[in-house]
């Protein structure tokens, strides 16, 4: 009883503090970006939530060539932030929570600072971010803190960060049903932590509540009159299938643009601080080349910079023309990738929105010139809200929390039945490929449900009973190219890699964080893991499982040792061990029965 009020108070706690914090980042990005785009630049740009009538009179910037300074410092100013005071702020904030919830369940207290004001330097100045991602790390981090101050174990530790990350996004996006649902939904690929939506739906709510009685409670998106009907259905499951590849084509680049930066950091010996400015001028460099060729091309380039709510709010209108929509997309992914993937802080959620709005406003348009008489124009805008649902639930794997979210943001609950089939159909193609790289499959692989098992069980369960046999293995050579990893992953699913030589002896562990060349045809041998973890075949799981979790590791390999060599017998993951607990706890009842 003692800790269930102590959960219901940090649940409040955690509401009032996300409801505040997130007041204070979104003002912060408000003013910030008012000045250097407003005043500095000359910028009168495009918002979410303007009329009609206003959004009309938005004008570019007169002088492009200010934005490659004004970005490169904006970046240098992120950099130095995160990488002197906290390199955990790096990147998109969500991850990071994840992370922390699956890990150690630990935010350091300077997090949420400093994420706030590294985030606002991105994000003002131009760079291809969110303001969401942040805003989950920030209510995390308070959670954290709020959780050490009542002194909670564990647990509630933990379901107060996920409450964080919930209340943070459900109350930056006024969609508190949605952002409740993402605290469980988000954490993993395909399982939900229930624990978490009771209090998530608490904090979420007060977060909201706060929030709406400064910034207003109306949706985040104006709308204009919205028309479906039930013959488009097949249409919309089609833009599903097309958000499914663009999302796919989004999560490649971006994975492979953070390794190419961090490789051309290491190999080049670049201080740290100056990879976002590498980022941001190469963005800058784009935006004046596409801004110089035509008209088109210039509003391409400013819909694939900042957070582009002002460019989905254009969309939702019909305003922007069938070859901006069509090119926004790849461009956003590129300036994406380029900002958070050099290092930038900040969110991947509102890129997300705007490449699946543009996709989804591209094919509806497309849909119209075609079939004019069955996708009326007015339909338009329903393709554009769909893509938004149906390219971010995908490869986020939140289908459902995104589903209700970005419904909230718009405010038409009609829309459910269209962007259902939408979404359903992403999630389905992307498969378990996720922007989120701190995603566990399911609760079990969390370590923050280790004390789910029994030790007693996996004491008597020896890793040869657990393991997969070396036959059954995917394994690599030490001779093979780097490159072979990613084909691999691709084909396999699997993210790690024995690496055993022609007689079986085990020499080396490769996994995609571990492979520093896999874009070219460098050795193996050369980069992959040497220093590795082992167990013998009559190693307890229980032993197994504590050497897991203590060096953040989800496999590993079972040998026997031989004139100081390892002879690969096996291989055993966080998922052998349960489905191996779970056959022993079947077999223990039965004998009971």
């Amino acid at each position: 009883m003692i800790i269930f009020r102590k959960t219901i108070g940090l649940s409040i706690l955690i509401g009032i503090i996300s409801g505040f914090g997130a007041l204070f980042f979104f003002e912060g990005i408000k003013i910030a970006t008012r000045f250097i785009m407003g005043d500095i630049w000359g910028y009168q740009y495009p918002v979410d939530g303007m009329s009609l009538e206003t959004i009309s009179s938005w004008a570019p910037p007169s002088n492009i060539w200010m934005f490659l300074p004004i970005i490169c410092l904006g970046a240098l100013a992120s950099g130095f932030l995160v990488y002197r005071f906290a390199p955990e702020a790096e990147g998109h904030g969500t991850d990071a929570a994840i992370a922390a919830f699956h890990k150690t369940g630990y935010i350091r207290r300077r997090i949420p600072l400093i994420k706030a004001l590294a985030s606002i330097c991105t994000i003002s100045t131009g760079g291809s971010a969110g303001r969401e991602g942040p805003t989950a790390q920030i209510a995390a981090g308070f959670g954290s803190i709020a959780a050490d101050l009542l002194k909670l174990p564990d647990k509630e530790r933990r379901i107060a960060i996920a409450a964080g990350i919930g209340a943070g996004i459900g109350t930056i996006f006024k969609a508190p049903l949605g952002g409740a649902i993402l605290a469980a939904e988000i954490l993993y690929l395909h399982d939900f932590e229930s624990d978490a939506i009771v209090p998530a739906f608490l904090s979420s709510i007060i977060g909201y509540g706060i929030f709406g009685y400064f910034e207003g409670y109306e949706p985040i998106f104006s709308k204009c009159d919205l028309f479906w009907s039930i013959t488009e259905i097949p249409f919309f499951v089609l833009l599903g299938i097309i958000c499914a590849i663009v999302g796919i084509g989004y999560l490649v680049l971006f994975q492979r643009t953070g390794v190419f930066f961090k490789n051309l950091c290491t190999d080049h010996n670049i201080p740290i601080y100056f990879k976002p400015v590498i980022g941001a001028a190469c963005i800058g460099l784009l935006v004046i080349a596409l801004a110089s060729y035509s008209h088109e091309t210039f509003l391409i380039a400013l819909g694939s910079i900042g957070s582009g709510y002002g460019f989905i709010q254009l969309a939702i209108y019909n305003l922007l023309p069938f070859s901006v929509l069509l090119f926004i997309p790849f461009v956003r992914i590129l300036t994406t990738s380029l900002t958070i993937g050099s290092g930038g802080s900040g969110g991947v959620f509102a890129p997300g929105l705007t490449i699946g709005a543009t996709t989804g406003g591209a094919f509806g348009m497309l849909m119209h010139y075609l079939l004019p008489d069955i996708v009326p124009m007015t339909a338009v805008p329903v393709f554009v809200i769909c893509g938004m649902i149906a390219l971010f639930g995908g490869i986020a794997h939140a289908p459902i929390s995104c589903l209700i979210m970005i419904i909230e943001m718009v405010g038409d609950f009609s829309l459910f039945v269209p962007a259902m089939g939408a979404v359903a159909a992403s999630v389905i193609l992307v498969g378990n490929r996720t922007i989120y790289g701190s995603q566990l499959p399911n609760k079990t692989l969390s370590g923050a449900h280790r004390g789910d098992f029994d030790a007693h069980v996996l004491q008597v369960i020896p890793a040869k009973d657990a393991m997969t046999p070396l036959e059954k293995l995917l394994t690599l050579s030490p001779e093979d190219p780097c490159s072979k990893v990613l084909t691999l992953i691709e084909e396999s699913t699997h993210y790690g890699f024995p690496v055993v030589t022609s007689d079986g002896l085990l020499v080396g562990m490769i996994t995609l964080r571990d492979c520093n060349g896999c874009f070219d045809d460098r050795k193996i041998f050369t980069v992959m893991m040497k220093d590795l973890v082992t167990a013998g075949p009559e190693t307890d799981l229980e032993t197994i499982l504590k050497d897991m979790i203590a060096v953040d590791i989800g496999h590993i390999p079972i040998v026997e040792t031989k004139d100081g060599h390892y002879i690969m017998r096996g291989l055993i993951t966080r998922r052998d061990i349960t489905h191996a607990y779970v056959t022993k706890v079947q077999e223990e009842c039965r004998m009971f029965i």
